[in-house]
Order: structure tokens, then sequence, then C-alpha cells
């Protein structure tokens, strides 16, 4: 059985929040690591980012952006789902982040 409308549009909420925040926290985290600050390596978090990249910048698309309509909604299907990940692999680095300052 399908979740009511209401359901939907929180989880989606949620999911933008997500992505939101993996973009506002990926840029100081990387900074932090540069400086050697922040240890270990948040790795999972890079790999997402660098494949959210390259899925953006590659010619090569599920659908392909010919397809104007279909082909934007796509890659933000895509890079959001990427961009999710990436906000999972920054919960440490959040904690740090929080108790250290």
């Amino acid at each position: 059985m399908p979740l009511p409308l209401w359901q939907r549009l929180t989880r989606r909420a949620g999911a933008l929040s997500r992505m939101r925040r993996a973009l506002a926290d990926f840029l100081p985290m990387l900074a932090d690591v540069a400086r050697g600050r922040y240890r270990p390596v948040p790795w999972p978090a890079l790999g997402w980012m660098l494949a959210a990249l390259a899925y953006l910048l590659s010619p090569l698309d599920l659908v392909p952006d010919v397809l104007l309509a279909l082909g934007l909604v796509d890659d933000v299907v895509v890079v959001g789902w990427m961009l999710t990940r990436v906000d999972r692999a920054l919960a440490d680095y959040r904690h740090w982040r929080g108790a250290g300052r």
C-alpha cells in the first residue's frame, strides 16, 4: 500500500535537508582534513562526493540530457542520492566538530 502524501513529502524534506547539510559540511571537513585537525580522513564521504561530481560532469547518464526534463530529473535524483550518502559519511565529523568547538 502506498504511503500517504504527507509521509511521502516529509521523507522528501528529510532527504533535502540531508543533501543541504552534506554540502554545507563537506568543504569545512576538507579544510580540517587538509590542516591536519581532523583524522581519520572520511574516505567514503570523499568517494561519494567525487562520484556525484563525476556523474554530473560525465556525458554518460542513466537518462540522456537530450531529453531535457527527464535528463535533469535523472541527474537530481542520482546526485541527491549520493549526497545523502555523503551526509551519512560525515556523521563522525559533525560529532567531532560539535564536541571540539
